[in-house]
């Protein structure tokens, strides 16, 4: 099997819009990192978005207005290496377009030359459609984000839903329609109600993507975090948790804490021996304990079974041979 009938076909604002058409639903997740970048898109995330939500989930501050552009270049840079299959989104921070046009040109270009995104998101309606529209035409996709918009979380005097009365909902609608005439490739709707969201997503030819906004959207966004479950105290009610995953990284940790204080890890299983292992792909930091890839069947060229038994190491790329146990 070729190289290229191997990977999967990349996500593109067509390949969206074509699942629009057809009914398919599209998955969005956040991603901040490399590694989590790499599972999620081993998972056929479709879109892998890098929100400046990572001002709360991983810097700690009570909102996402802290975030600066040159803080998501640094996440764009790390998740645009794991994503093979993914579309990479860049959320525009707080302030990086709100100035000017021009600024907001140069801030969308950063994330794309400097960050490796494939497309720029920005929170606001009509009064945006100018910037959404030379973006366009510059060759810079835009997803728009209208409802609750984080960044204005001030204004709105807290994270209320959006739309409930009629001029909000009004309003809504038509920031929906001028962000796809602007030529907006998609849209999130966060934080409004779903018969509303059924609405516009009726009313758009592009696809909506919802948070908080029901299951009449396109398709759904979480932030990462919260799908896993590493907030006790964070339970809002448009989130699903699919793990706990912050009570199983606590238990693990302590479980390590236990054996380093009770001299039970390091064993000799995980120490080198002062003769070198008969390998030619060892390393100095030795092997996974990891089995050759589903793939590695005896009838495949022994080149292809080769390369099935060295695996990259995650943060430096030095090859580890799967037989090197010493």
């Amino acid at each position: 099997m070729s190289a290229a009938a191997r990977t999967p076909a990349k996500v593109t604002i067509h390949t969206l819009r074509k699942m629009k058409e057809t009914g398919e639903r599209i998955t969005m997740l956040t991603a901040y990192d490399a590694t989590f970048a790499r599972l999620l898109n081993q998972a056929q995330v479709d879109i892998l978005l890098v929100g400046d939500s990572s001002g709360m989930v991983v810097a700690g501050h009570p909102n996402t207005l802290p975030v600066t552009i040159e803080e998501t270049i640094y996440h764009c840079r790390a998740v645009a290496r794991g994503a093979q299959r993914a579309q990479v989104v860049g959320d525009m921070p707080f302030m990086s377009y709100q100035v000017s046009v021009e600024e907001g040109l140069r801030n969308a270009g950063r994330l794309v030359k400097e960050g490796g995104a494939e497309a720029v998101k920005l929170e606001g309606g009509a009064e945006y459609a100018e910037l959404a529209r030379k973006l366009t035409r510059i060759g810079i996709p835009v997803m728009g984000h209208i409802g609750l918009t984080p960044q204005s979380v001030h204004a709105m005097g807290g994270f209320k839903v959006q739309g409930r009365d009629a001029a909000g909902a009004k309003k809504i609608l038509d920031d929906a329609r001028a962000l796809e005439e602007a030529g907006c490739y998609a849209i999130v709707l966060e934080g409004i109600p779903r018969n509303l969201a059924r609405e516009v997503t009726e009313a758009v030819t592009i696809p909506t993507i919802g948070i908080g906004a029901g299951a009449d959207c396109d398709g759904q966004v979480l932030v990462i975090y919260d799908l896993l479950g590493m907030n006790d105290t964070f339970r809002p009610k448009f989130v699903k948790r699919y793990d706990q995953l912050g009570v199983r990284i606590r238990t693990a940790v302590e479980e390590y804490v236990g054996e380093v204080k009770d001299g039970l890890f390091p064993t000799e299983e995980h120490s080198f021996s002062a003769t070198a292992p008969p390998s030619e792909n060892a390393t100095p930091y030795g092997s996974l304990r990891a089995t050759a890839s589903a793939g590695a069947s005896p009838d495949r060229p022994p080149a292809e079974r080769e390369r099935d038994n060295v695996i990259q190491h995650p943060a430096c790329g030095w090859p580890k041979s799967i037989d090197d146990r010493s």
